[in-house]
């Protein structure tokens, strides 16, 4: 049980990192085809048929045709979601509900210090700060205590 705990940690960590990424990858390619319906559409295989339908009546069908000019990593957020859906699900009986979500927190505030820091996928870039750092310890402090 303890190396499912440690594995699921992990999962959750990384999963965490992922949805970070997910929402800035997500912008990048609503702007390389011009139209953050028709990326969304591309993203979220499970959404594909409602999101083409608005696409069409929105105008913005024939932005999706752009799709075979932006770079393959574009197309990355909808399996980020999906690999998060699943670690979720996975953790969730071994860690509980507020130690998954803690972990699943500070995955994506150690992903989103280094996106800003690195100005990521065309994020606003800021600097790695002491207090930055400091609240991602917290958040760590967070996921130990979670445990007891």
């Amino acid at each position: 049980m303890a190396n499912q705990i440690l594995a699921a940690s992990i999962l959750m960590a990384v999963a965490g990192a992922m949805i970070a990424s997910q929402a800035p990858i997500n912008a990048a390619l609503g702007r390389s085809i011009g139209s953050p319906v028709g990326a969304a559409t591309l993203s979220f295989g499970v959404g594909f048929v409602i999101l083409l339908v608005v696409s069409i009546l929105i105008g913005d069908g024939a932005n999706l045709m752009r799709v075979a000019r932006v770079p393959v990593w574009m197309l990355v957020g909808g399996a980020l979601g999906a690999i998060y859906v699943f670690a979720a699900l996975w953790s969730v009986p071994k860690l509980g509900v507020l130690t998954t979500t803690t972990l699943m927190i500070f995955g994506q505030m150690g992903a989103a210090i280094v996106l800003d820091h690195l100005g990521a996928f065309g994020v606003a870039q800021s600097s790695v700060s002491p207090m930055r750092l400091l609240s991602a310890a917290l958040v760590a402090g967070g996921v130990i205590l979670s445990r007891w």
